[in-house]
């Protein structure tokens, strides 16, 4: 049986107990199946689970009970019917489109996302036939112009990475769906815990559990979650076919992560809204970027859509690149590093680091300035992460 948790929990509870079912010998915690293939009972079990007609495992590849444990914990706080753990982020949102699109059809897509998945869509998805057209999905009036008859997906991120961008997703979702179009939405900036897309009219979900749901930079992973359990078939077919799977490992490792999700959470907030007020009454910062900034353009939204502002702020300093660049190598306790959500607080360039690979003219558009960097703030004392950016900021 699974620890039966249901909706009226509180988000601790969930985080604590979701997934977790009844184990041999009564764990906890639900043991790492390190194997890669499973004995069956006998000839007639075996065939009874490749014909799908017993739960069970066969290959790791397939299916496995540490990492469906994950899936069923990241599954129940999102509100979805299932999911399915990927090696990485990259190997989620390649699943996604590798599912649900074929040569000939089209793509929308955020301006303002992550360089990799950009790269994707323009250098992978176009050698198969399949066309992508890059908007401002906070622009409601760009999407409906873009779209097509063979228009499949709108991907977009919200916030946005790096610009903090905020996109109305059940306005999306209710003009994708008048067109057959299925609404995924990258909600790796806010988690579960913050966002829960799919209540708001998305049908997929994609995370970097590396990022926040994992929580402590020791993992890379990605997770697909589904709103319609009839979508689950073909999306595992695909991921055991592509093979980027998550290993038992690090599934242990992320639902061991997500146990103290919700109040990790509520400290990257508490610290993020306090130093980006900070850095925007600071003299030598032009602009800061920060969903629960009253200057923020979609202040109004982000309080309605979310729980908490995230732990990821962008900024702008009055000097540009250079201004950055001595600010990144004379800041203390921030480590310059890409990646973001762990408990340790990082700071980078995204023009030249995590969205280097972005097209420079799709890079413009979407905001992503020469001088802009980028901040995820970790759970330490406030305090002290302000005096570590004052350290670089008075070298300016």
């Amino acid at each position: 049986m699974t620890m039966e948790t249901d909706d009226n929990m509180g988000l601790s509870t969930k985080c604590v107990h979701s997934g977790i079912k009844d184990y041999e010998f009564g764990p906890v915690i639900p043991p790492i199946y390190q194997t890669s293939t499973f004995k069956f009972k006998d000839a007639e079990q075996g065939a009874r689970l490749f014909k799908g007609e017993e739960h069970g495992y066969i290959y790791t590849r397939m299916l496995n009970p540490t990492v469906e444990a994950m899936e069923n914990a990241i599954a129940e706080l999102e509100g979805g019917a299932y999911s399915i753990g990927c090696a990485s982020g990259m190997a989620a949102i390649a699943l996604i489109f590798f599912t649900l699109t074929k040569s000939g059809d089209h793509v929308i897509c955020g301006k303002s996302i992550y360089g990799a998945t950009s790269s994707f869509l323009l250098q992978t998805l176009t050698k198969f036939g399949v066309e992508s057209t890059f908007v401002d999905t906070s622009n409601i009036n760009e999407i409906e112009n873009a779209l097509r008859e063979n228009t499949k997906i709108i991907f977009f991120e919200t916030p946005a990475n790096p610009t903090l961008t905020v996109s109305d997703i059940q306005q999306i979702a209710n003009l994708a769906h008048l067109y057959g179009a299925k609404v995924v939405v990258d909600n790796t900036f806010m988690s579960p815990i913050l966002q829960r897309p799919l209540e708001l009219g998305a049908d997929i979900v994609v995370h970097s559990m590396t990022k926040f749901i994992n929580g402590h930079a020791d993992v890379v992973a990605g997770i697909v979650v589904l709103k319609n359990a009839d979508d689950y078939p073909t999306f595992r077919k695909m991921s055991n076919l592509i093979g980027g799977v998550i290993d038992p490992f690090n599934a242990f490792l992320v639902h061991r992560g997500v146990k103290t999700l919700e109040i990790r959470m509520k400290k990257h907030c508490e610290n993020s809204l306090k130093i980006a007020t900070y850095l925007e009454a600071h003299p030598k910062v032009e602009r800061v970027f920060y969903p629960y900034l009253r200057s923020h353009p979609q202040y109004e939204l982000s309080l309605a859509q979310t729980k908490g502002g995230g732990g990821v702020i962008s900024f702008e300093l009055k000097g540009g690149f250079e201004a950055g660049k001595t600010l990144m190598n004379n800041v203390k306790i921030w480590q310059l590093a890409v990646s973001l959500g762990g408990v340790e607080s990082l700071i980078q360039h995204p023009a030249s680091m995590t969205h280097a690979s972005m097209d420079e003219e799709l890079r413009a558009e979407a905001g992503i300035k020469d001088g802009l960097v980028r901040l995820s703030v970790g759970i330490e004392d406030v305090d002290d992460l302000i005096w570590g950016l004052e350290q670089g900021l008075k070298r300016i």
